[in-house]
Order: C-alpha cells, then structure tokens, then sequence
C-alpha cells in the first residue's frame, strides 16, 4: 500500500499529515528515504524520526474527549501538554482537526486516517457547534453580523447560526473551520473571547463528558457518524 496510507492505518497521523512528514525527509523505507507515492510491502521495515513503526493495529478506535484547556492539540510528544499524552490510549491515535491550546470541549481522536480525510474535507461542510463567552454583552447586532459573515484571514466566513446564550454569552454553530476563526471573528467585531468551548461535531455532543475524560464513541455514535460522512472503514 501507499506509504501514507500505510502511516495513517498505523495511528501515527493522517493520510496529508504523512504526506508533510515525507517530504520532511522522516520517514524511510529500508533504510532510504520515502517519497511521495512510495509503496511499503509485507516485511519492509518504516521508520519515522528514525523509530521503527509496527505493523496497522488490528481495528479501528474512535474516541471523543472533553479536551480542557492547557491541552495542545498536537501529535508532536516532545511537547508538553500534548493531547496525546494527556489521553494516554495504548494504541497509536492522533486528533482530528484542532482545537486552540486555550479553547476546550469535544475533539475526536482515532487511528483511521481515512476518516479524518472525509470529516475535515472543506467542502463537506460539517457542523461544529460552540458556547463562547466574551469580555462585554453580547448584542443582537454582534450576533446577527457573527451569523452573516465577518471578513477575516482575507475572506468572509461562511454565514453561521447564532443564539444568545447569557449576558456575555452565545452559541455560535460553524461550517468551516479556519484558524482561530471565532476569535478572529470576535475580535473584528470588537470583542474579546474569554472562553471557548466545543460541544458538538456533527452528531457527536459531550453529552455530560466532563472536563479531562474520554470514552470511545458508542455504536449508535459510529453508526450515525459513518452514515453522515457516507463512509465505510475498512476493517
């Protein structure tokens, strides 16, 4: 199989986060250095930053965390506070998508490189729904033009659902997911952020998960997800 592909069913990252490490220059094969499109076979030995990678776990995990903050959303374990030292799960997992070191609430976390592809693919528009609290009340015109789109990074962002939520507080649901986009959008509107956090990706809620625990995702969870995305794993 493709060497990326290869990396993503290990758990060690995506399919596109393989394909980064690649032309890094970390990832051989036998001894010589992996390319782009560069096949692995039954026997050969892969290495990524010189470790030696073992064969794809048997099955597929999907797991959802309650991420607090302080946490770095990141595979790199020299770091600390990183998300995957923090989950501490015995098979090789990596997060999908992102959130900020200062935001909290859901992410997903797996070793199927596949599905990061299908949830994070842009065009696909997946909702992802937040509760944030700001540093002045939250006004009906605040809330209409976060709803319509803000110009941020160059761009309008794509029109949101909004609902106040409290005096400095509101709900905001996205389809997109550019870099700190809430707070950039915030800010372009003259608020501050104070706190941020994820409840919902797509079907998948916290559903009373609290700050700091995770669980693998249900089989009605799975069930729905994979039906939403239309996709199948492959084990």
């Amino acid at each position: 199989m493709r060497i990326n592909k290869f990396l993503s069913e290990t758990g060690i990252t995506s399919r596109r986060g393989a394909d980064k490490f690649i032309e890094a220059g970390r990832v051989t094969i036998n001894g010589k250095a992996a390319e782009l499109g560069s096949k692995v076979s039954p026997g050969d030995e892969v290495r990524v930053d010189g470790e030696l990678i073992e064969q794809p776990a048997e099955e597929y995990v999907y797991i959802k965390l309650n991420k607090p903050a302080g946490i770095t959303s990141t595979t790199e374990r020299h770091i600390e506070g990183n998300i995957i030292d923090f989950v501490g799960h015995p098979l090789r997992i990596f997060h999908v998508g992102r959130l900020d070191k200062e935001s909290e609430g859901l992410i997903l976390l797996t070793n199927d490189g596949d599905i990061v592809n299908e949830i994070l693919r842009a065009e696909n528009e997946h909702e992802k729904e937040y509760i944030v609290t700001v540093d002045k009340p939250v006004t009906d015109e605040f809330l209409e033009r976060m709803a319509e789109g803000v110009e941020i990074l160059g761009t309008r962002t794509l029109p949101a659902v909004t609902e106040r939520a409290g005096r400095n507080r509101f709900r905001i649901t996205l389809k997109q997911g550019l870099n700190r986009q809430i707070r950039r959008m915030c800010a372009a509107l003259g608020y501050e952020v104070r706190a941020l956090r994820r409840v919902r990706i797509m079907n998948i809620r916290l559903n009373g998960l609290k700050t700091g625990e995770w669980r693998d995702l249900s089989e009605e969870e799975r069930t729905r997800l994979f039906s939403e995305l239309g996709y199948t794993p492959k084990r």
